[in-house]
């Protein structure tokens, strides 16, 4: 099983890059054969859900990351807190806490742990491709003598590698624009790496993700947790619905035409929504594509799902078969009240929990102020505990799906009513009824065609994909994150909401970098 080597690589994965293997094994002896490939890979993977104080972009110029909470060094945690923090659909209470003050104010400085950490997360997993790419090579792998079916193995691992990292550079073009560009020809230590525009960024992932199509596993067809096909048609999709963020240039029709690969790639939605996030969601392969898979025994740190099960505030342990609540995470009112029914009685997307807690945000960091959300539970679909159940009650075994159907539905629906081709508004009504059928559990919250407005799908995206980790993407793209076109609870350290600086739709490139890199230069306003 695949999981089973990722687990054989957790110690390895919260160890410095640039230490020698304290059991003598070396790079030469791990890719000496297949399994040892798969090991490798292993790690690549396992990056997304293990933690550890790592850090590095490809030159030993750029500095170590350092994140005091080791479980705020968690990609997920730290990737899920800009995404979110910064949005109407969620806060945290504890003010304290490195990094949060400001997030939701969107009034960050320059120097951000969260911010940071993020950084230098996704370029030390960006660093684990290129060593894995590199190993991986067509000249490495004639030079080992392997046998032609082993080959063919390694070459599904290097695309699947190619992915991983290009979904990082993804993550960082989203956040940041304009950063260092490393692959697997820089040698690390030898180049400092040079700044690429986001528009640069843009055209080399599109032609990398189309470069190893057909060296991945057919959609639907490889492990669970691990990248196929329909994964690079994902992500390829979610990069042409922001192009216009991205590149100024829209591409709606492309992102039609791989919303319908995904869609037609043999998925199906998962009949009931409220099991989408359970501990047992590892049987969701109808609709979930791509996962951050997370176990309650194997996979310990206090980010990933864990943070969002413990986190919510108010959620008895009962409920959200845990240990009990963090009293950090709860949405705005703005948010909450997307939903016509907050009580989740006819749309049962709306899992929030309201007793002892305010609907008012009255104060950012009081805990009692906001809903929370039971969205993520620890607890299987049939109401019995974890399958690798943490005895404490701490850890949890809920996968995060990056990529499910649902979205892609959405996907085809904003890019026809946003005038791209290849598509019908007929069939983006029927797709968006889809969601809603499912969310109420019969055709009473169904819409009409003329319901169906680009203003209704970013509600829609909201109640559908809300605490998924793409609502700030979202936001921006409809252009009401820093603008006083939507305005929530504290937006802007203001009670009611307020514009922000343009700026703060892009993040700052951490100065440890800008002060070790000659070569690049920060975003405008930081």
């Amino acid at each position: 099983m695949f999981t089973g080597l990722v687990l054989a690589c957790v110690s390895s994965c919260t160890k410095k890059l640039d230490l020698v293997p304290t059991n003598d094994i070396t790079a030469q002896d791990v890719y000496s054969t297949s399994t040892g490939y798969k090991q490798a890979l292993a790690k690549a993977y396992g990056a997304f859900a293990l933690t550890g104080n790592t850090g590095g972009t490809g030159s030993p110029d750029i500095p170590t990351q350092i994140i005091s909470d080791e479980g705020n060094s968690d990609f997920l945690r730290m990737y899920w807190n800009l995404q979110e923090l910064t949005t109407d659909e969620a806060a945290w209470s504890w003010q304290n806490d490195a990094g949060i003050q400001g997030l939701h104010e969107m009034s960050w400085a320059a120097i951000n742990p969260i911010i940071d950490g993020l950084y230098y997360r996704s370029f030390f997993q960006i660093t684990l491709c290129n060593d894995f790419i590199r190993q991986a090579s067509d000249d490495n792998l004639k030079s080992k003598g392997f046998a032609p079916a082993s080959v063919d193995s390694i070459k599904n691992y290097r695309a699947e590698a190619r992915f991983l990292r290009a979904y990082q550079y993804w993550v960082l073009m989203d956040l940041f624009a304009n950063v260092p560009f490393v692959t697997e020809n820089d040698v690390i230590g030898t180049t400092i790496p040079k700044q690429i525009s986001r528009g640069d960024l843009f055209n080399y992932l599109e032609t990398e993700l189309k470069a190893i199509d057909t060296d991945l596993i057919p959609a639907r067809g490889n492990e669970y947790g691990r990248a196929d096909q329909a994964a690079a048609w994902a992500l390829l999709a979610r990069m042409y619905l922001n192009a216009e963020v991205y590149t100024g240039t829209a591409r709606y029709t492309d992102a039609i035409t791989y919303a319908n690969k995904i869609i037609n790639g043999g998925y199906s939605l998962h009949p009931d929504y409220t099991q989408l996030m359970l501990a047992d969601n590892y049987l969701n392969t109808d609709e979930f594509i791509f996962t951050i898979n997370y176990d309650g025994t194997h996979t310990q740190n206090w980010g990933g799902t864990t943070y969002l099960v413990h986190g919510p505030a108010g959620v008895p342990g009962k409920i959200s078969g845990s240990s009990g609540t963090w009293s950090g995470l709860r949405c705005t009112q703005n948010f909450v009240n997307l939903f016509s029914d907050y009580t989740g009685a006819t749309d049962h997307r709306a899992q929030f929990y309201t007793s002892g807690q305010n609907l008012i945000m009255n104060d950012l960091y009081t805990s009692t102020d906001g809903f929370s959300t039971t969205k993520f539970r620890n607890v299987q679909r049939n109401g019995d505990p974890a399958p690798d159940a943490d005895p404490a009650g701490n850890w949890s075994d809920i996968d995060f799906p990056v990529f499910r159907l649902g979205e892609f539905y959405l996907i085809y629906a904003e890019s026809v009513l946003r005038g791209g081709t290849g598509g019908d508004a007929g069939t983006a009504l029927s797709y968006i009824n889809l969601l809603r059928s499912r969310a109420y559990g019969d055709n009473s919250g169904n819409i009409l065609a003329s319901d169906l407005t680009v203003d209704f799908i970013l509600d829609e995206r909201g109640r559908e994909m809300y605490y998924e980790a793409v609502r700030r993407t979202d936001l921006i793209r409809f252009q009401k994150f820093t603008t006083t076109s939507y305005l929530w609870a504290w937006k802007g350290g203001v009670k009611s909401g307020t514009s922000a600086a343009d700026k703060y739709n892009i993040f700052p490139i951490p100065t440890t970098d800008l002060s070790s890199n000659p070569n690049l230069v920060q975003n405008t306003g930081y």
